[in-house]
């Protein structure tokens, strides 16, 4: 059970857990930022009716154009609410591309395009709702339902997790504490593997074109960097110590093969092989912008690149993998097997 102090010169202070009977609030507040449930994307839809007669919470859709149902607890028993995400779910697995962008017109008044290109500057997939995932949202459940739902994702790929929330008060203030009982990028991972190839192991990463981040001052003193917003940034929490990455310029193609060093560190902690800090040797907008403001702070990974090319000779083919996410898994196959063999990446995966 999560509880939550306030320090004091006496010692701690416990603060008031309270009920959670502002669904509304919690609601409005998931829907303007649904990286509280640990999910990438937009709501498309806010007390969305179903054929059966029944209102999902909030629908949201992912930037692969999967669905997510998001359900509040509100005052129903745990196991009832992972049964209505479930109902809730055998009507949207059935729901077409064109279904889609039907209830998206209907919910919001807008289109699917407009919405999506807010919210990723890019075109729409043109398949939509290749596989779903269910966020059930409570302040707690209890340890059959966590069974249930741990058995339901583990065992049988079922994209299903639980978000808990917590409100405490004291002294007239109130903080929100959030939590998942599973991995929700496990999950997505999960819920779609029936749907595209498995992950081929490696991750794409991307600093944008050249102007944006310079590649010789990435491979030189190496590193990988993502700042402008918790949206980007964030992305560098998938990279493990040891995770292969590949670094794909933006009009050009793949650069450089290499493995994270270090954890993600505000790059004004960044000390380099020559122990100077990453500020002191490379003064570029994307390091030193906002370096006072930890939201929009540019993060750092080290990345020890094993095999690079100049920009004049970047690998690519026709119909490569490449998108506009700072990090991402690669999936395609064709990708892979290319990469593999142009940055001798089976030799190296042998001997690590």
């Amino acid at each position: 059970m999560t509880r939550l102090f306030r320090i004091t010169e006496q010692g701690l202070v416990a603060s008031r857990r309270k009920p959670l009977d502002l669904e509304s609030r919690i609601e409005d507040w998931v829907a303007q930022d649904l990286s509280l449930v640990g999910v990438d994307g937009f709501v498309i839809g806010r007390q969305v009716v179903t054929d059966h007669g029944t209102r999902i919470d909030l629908l949201a859709m992912d930037e692969d154009g999967n669905l997510i149902i998001i359900e509040l607890k509100r005052d129903r028993s745990p196991r009832d609410i992972v049964g209505q995400v479930l109902d809730y779910a055998s009507w949207v697995r059935h729901l077409t591309t064109k279904d889609v962008h039907d209830l998206v017109r209907t919910a919001t008044g807008r289109s699917l395009p407009d919405l999506y290109r807010d919210r990723y500057s890019k075109a729409v997939p043109e398949t939509l709702n290749a596989s779903h995932q269910m966020i059930v949202v409570a302040s707690e459940v209890d340890e059959a339902t966590k069974r249930i739902i741990e058995y339901l994702s583990e065992e049988h790929d079922v994209g299903i997790n639980a978000s808990f929330f917590n409100i405490f008060g004291d002294q007239g203030h109130e903080w929100l504490t959030t939590d998942s009982l599973l991995d929700q990028d496990e999950v997505k991972d999960r819920a779609v593997k029936k749907a595209r190839a498995p992950w081929s192991g490696l991750y794409y990463v991307t600093g944008g074109a050249e102007e944006d981040r310079p590649w010789e001052e990435l491979r030189t003193h190496g590193f990988f960097t993502a700042s402008g917003g918790r949206r980007y940034s964030n992305a560098l929490d998938r990279l493990e110590i040891g995770a292969p990455i590949f670094y794909y310029q933006k009009h050009k193609g793949y650069l450089g093969y290499g493995r994270v060093t270090t954890p993600k560190m505000l790059a004004s902690d960044f000390v380099l092989s020559s122990g100077d800090r990453l500020p002191e040797k490379v003064r570029g907008w994307y390091v030193t912008d906002h370096a006072d403001d930890p939201e929009m702070a540019s993060y750092v990974v080290g990345v020890d690149w094993l095999k690079t090319f100049g920009r004049d000779e970047p690998q690519t083919f026709s119909g490569i993998f490449a998108n506009q996410n700072v990090v991402c898994k690669i999936y395609d196959q064709e990708t892979a097997d290319f990469l593999r063999r142009q940055f001798d990446f089976a030799a190296d995966e042998a001997t690590a």
